[in-house]
C-alpha cells in the first residue's frame, strides 16, 4: 500500500452540515476575498451572496455552499450584500468556495461594470470581429477571436444593468 493510501484510510470522515439556501442565508453569512493580482476588492467580508460566471454555468454562491473550485469565464461577479449589488467584469480567474462558509476569488482582472461605455466597446467588438474575420495571421485571428469574446460578454453584461 502507497503514502497517499495510506494517508487517506487514516483520516477520520469529516461530517459536514448542509442547509437549504433559506437556511443558509440565515446563518453567519459568507466570507468573501476577492482579489486581482494588483488590489483586493474585498479581504474576508461578510456578504449574503455571491453570483458567478464559471464555466460550467452561472451559479449563485450562499454560506454553506458544496465546497468546490469554479474556473471563471468572461462574465460578472455579482456580491450581494444585503440590499446593495456591486457588479464587477472578470475576464478570468478562479473562484474557491470552502468548508468553512468562505469564498475566495482570485481574477486576471475586475473592473466595475459602470466604468465601461457600451459605445467603446460596440466599436472595438466590431474592429475584434473584423479582425477575426481578415485574411490576418492565425495567431493574430486567435487574439481576435478571444477578444470577440470576452467583448461579447462585457457587451450583453452592459446591457443587463
Amino acid at each position: 500500500m502507497n503514502f497517499l493510501a495510506r494517508s487517506v484510510r487514516a483520516v477520520r470522515p469529516v461530517r459536514m452540515v448542509r442547509s437549504y439556501a433559506t437556511e443558509a442565508a440565515a446563518t453567519a453569512g459568507l466570507r468573501l476575498t476577492f482579489a486581482v493580482p494588483h488590489q483586493t476588492l474585498y479581504k474576508n467580508v461578510s456578504v449574503a451572496q455571491v453570483n458567478i460566471a464559471a464555466v460550467s454555468g452561472d451559479m449563485g454562491i450562499l454560506a454553506s455552499h458544496v465546497p468546490s473550485i469554479e474556473q471563471l469565464r468572461p462574465g460578472v461577479i455579482e456580491v450581494l450584500e444585503g440590499t446593495a449589488s456591486k457588479k464587477f467584469f472578470v475576464s478570468g480567474g478562479f473562484a474557491t468556495m470552502n468548508p468553512d462558509s468562505s469564498l475566495n476569488i482570485n481574477a486576471v482582472e475586475a473592473f466595475p461594470v459602470e466604468e465601461f461605455s457600451a459605445e467603446a466597446i460596440r466599436s472595438n467588438l466590431a474592429e475584434a470581429q473584423r479582425v477575426a474575420a481578415s485574411g490576418a495571421t492565425e495567431e493574430e485571428k486567435l487574439a481576435a477571436k478571444i477578444e470577440v469574446e470576452v467583448l461579447e460578454s462585457l457587451q450583453s453584461a452592459i446591457n443587463a444593468k
